[in-house]
């Protein structure tokens, strides 16, 4: 889910060639469950093999990051950990609403309604151990660096953006902002052309990138008093403030300077250990012991995970690794300083 501080962001549109070049941290977990949720028949059915095995997952971890690589877009991927233990109501809310969806979905199958099975169908994703399992042999198999982070992968890869070993974080949430991350694309493994819900219409999704300083600066507050308002309304750690979204919270934080005035101002009663929230975004758990590395895909590996494992077209498989031979990806003109970064 994610803190919904949308409404205050300013962000702008950027264009996969500008990015052409850049390291970029990808929230491992939030791009495999939006692979999930997106790559499905229209009924909402995932892709699966003849053994009834999901494999969109697959599909989007090979296809959209050999996209990225012929862009020269180099990404790392960083897994979650362990999440701490204030997550844990949280954990429990998205299970039962993948269950509640997973019934919604069935029952519109049954009616006929392809529509709302499509829509029922994307928030009823769940991402198993095998999934996780098979999406990192893949990324192995491809030459993509993997972080396995300590607790949070948002924390990590903003780590990584402050230590400069990536330029930024990608993620559909904006949680990655309160973990200070010094820049957040988002939409850069979901652009393109996406069908308007109950319309026969389609719109374009583009990248867009928030630069946290530039934010910060704009709303004139500070990285703890976004993490403030991230409280007031609700993130993976607590419930939020009834009735207070996001430009209602800033407006608060910019009169009062600080979640406790505000509560003590307003007289709200608000249980969330708030002492606790911040340390987890401001002092997260992260690990400096990677190695970035990229290497050449290879071939035979990826061809015996997707097509001998997963039954994936070989023709097409085939066709997608041939784009990896041009020299901007195989390295024929670029150096080992360009293409390879070792973290002590």
């Amino acid at each position: 889910m994610g803190v919904k501080i949308r409404d205050i962001c300013t962000m702008a549109e950027i264009s996969l060639k500008k990015l052409s070049g850049k390291k970029i941290a990808l929230d491992g977990m939030n791009t495999i469950y939006q692979f999930l949720a997106r790559i499905r028949q229209p009924d909402g059915t995932p892709l699966k093999d003849s053994q009834g095995r999901i494999t969109s997952h697959l599909s989007g971890i090979f296809y959209r990051t050999v996209n990225l690589l012929e862009k020269n877009i180099r990404p790392v991927f960083i897994f979650d950990g362990e999440p701490p233990l204030l997550k844990k109501e949280t954990v429990i809310e998205r299970e039962e609403m993948r269950e509640k969806a997973t019934l919604k979905w069935k029952e519109a199958l049954e009616i006929g309604d392809i529509e709302e099975a499509s829509k029922w169908a994307q928030a009823s994703s769940k991402l198993t151990d095998e999934m996780i399992e098979n999406s990192k042999e893949l990324i192995n198999a491809i030459g993509i660096p993997q972080v396995q982070a300590p607790t949070e992968g948002e924390a990590q890869a903003a780590f990584m953006t402050q230590k400069g070993d990536v330029w930024c974080s990608s993620s559909q949430d904006y949680d990655s902002l309160l973990f200070g991350a010094e820049r957040l694309v988002r939409n850069l493994t979901i652009s393109g052309k996406r069908k308007i819900p109950r319309k026969k219409e389609f719109k374009e999704i583009n990248p867009e990138i928030i630069n946290l300083e530039e934010l910060l600066d704009t709303l004139e507050i500070t990285r703890e008093q976004l993490i403030d308002i991230g409280i007031m309304v609700g993130t993976d750690y607590n419930s939020g403030i009834r009735r207070i979204g996001s430009k209602t919270a800033l407006k608060l934080i910019k009169q009062y300077e600080s979640l406790e005035q505000i509560l003590k101002a307003k007289q709200i009663k608000f249980d969330a250990p708030i002492e606790q929230i911040r340390e987890i975004f401001l002092k997260p758990k992260i690990t400096e012991n990677y190695l970035l590395r990229w290497e050449d895909p290879n071939e035979n590996r990826i061809k015996e995970i997707l097509c001998e494992e997963y039954e994936f077209s070989q023709t097409r498989v085939e066709k997608a690794l041939e784009r990896f031979k041009k020299p901007k990806i195989v390295g024929a003109q670029a150096s080992l300083e360009k293409w390879f970064s070792k973290i002590e």
